[in-house]
Parts: C-alpha cells; structure tokens; sequence
C-alpha cells in the first residue's frame, strides 16, 4: 500500500521513511506573499519545485529525518535603476533537518550547518517553499542593462530659480555676532 503525500499537510516522518517524493508546477498566486512581491505583473508565472525524503544516520545519533528541497521561479520586479519591470530568475536547493520539536531545535541551531526544523504530521511544504524563495529574492532588483536610458542626474530650473532668490537663513546670525562684540 502506497500512502499519497500531500505539500500542504505533510507527514515528514513517513515521507522521509518511504524515501518519498513530490514535484509541483503551482502558479505564482498560489504563494500570497511571493505574488504581492510581484505587484500583480505577470500572474501566470509558475513555482517549480520538488522534493525528496530520506532517513540518514549522521553524527552518531542515529536515524534522522531529512528533506531536500528545490524550488525555481521567475518573479518580475520592479528595477531600482530604471523602474522599468525586470523578471528575476530565483533558484533554491537546500536540505532541513528536522528535530523532535522547536525547543530541541533552538537548542541545536547554533550548534549545526544545517537547518533544523521542528518534526510536525501537518507541515506545510508550500510555506516552506515561499518562504525560501522570499529570502532568495535580491535586496535590489534591477536589470543586468537596463532597456531603457537611465537619467543620472536631474535638475529643475524652477527649483534652481527659486532656491536662488531664497536669503540664506544664517546670513541674519552673522550679522548679529558682529555687532554684539563690544
């Protein structure tokens, strides 16, 4: 008897003992948090993703609960140069540990290379996914060559204009110091 997987509410016990995998080809809105990072441009966009299960003994301790996971998307942005939209590829491929409960993986994590999570019969493997490719989105989106010319530099006449005719504020100080030396 083969027991179904499911990403939402995973048992990742059996998983890892069936040495079990899972493939999915979810659509971008299917990850909230990652679709309002794209602002609405191109919802048709796709999260391609899979993961496997294992049991290993490392370390001497035994049986251990594993997962390795690999998530790719193109997420489209908006370039800080530019401000033109600018599609950014994301790849991730980890592997998570998972350990008896939060306290034991508090306990561990400073100890460990790995990344440890908490050992739950209802994990949700899609968060765990957004989660990941969030962390892997750039601080500063922008295209390699901007398809448009980037301004560099502005100016505004009227600005000019009127910050010129403007007294500087200060002048009035020096004025009063120099006549109180008495």
């Amino acid at each position: 008897m083969t027991k179904e997987h499911s990403p939402d509410r995973l048992d990742v016990k059996a998983f890892a003992q069936a040495g079990a995998h899972l493939s999915g080809h979810d659509t971008l809105l299917r990850y909230q948090r990652l679709a309002e990072e794209a602002r609405g441009l191109h919802p048709d966009l796709r999260v391609d993703w899979s993961a496997d299960g294992a049991i290993r003994s490392t370390h001497g301790l035994g049986a251990e609960v594993w997962l390795h996971l690999k998530a790719d998307a193109t997420v489209p942005l908006i370039c800080q140069r530019c401000l033109q939209p600018v599609d950014v590829p994301l790849q991730v491929e980890r592997e998570f540990r998972f350990v008896a409960d939060e306290a034991t993986a508090e306990a561990l994590d400073d100890d460990c290379e790995e990344d440890l999570l908490a050992l739950r019969r209802d994990f949700n493997l899609r968060e765990l996914i957004e989660d990941e490719l969030i962390m892997a989105l750039p601080i500063v989106p922008r295209h390699d060559e901007c398809p448009v010319p980037v301004q560099l530099a502005s100016s505004d006449e009227d600005f000019e204009v009127a910050s010129a005719s403007v007294p500087n504020p200060f002048a009035a100080l020096a004025g009063l110091g120099k006549g109180s030396k008495d």
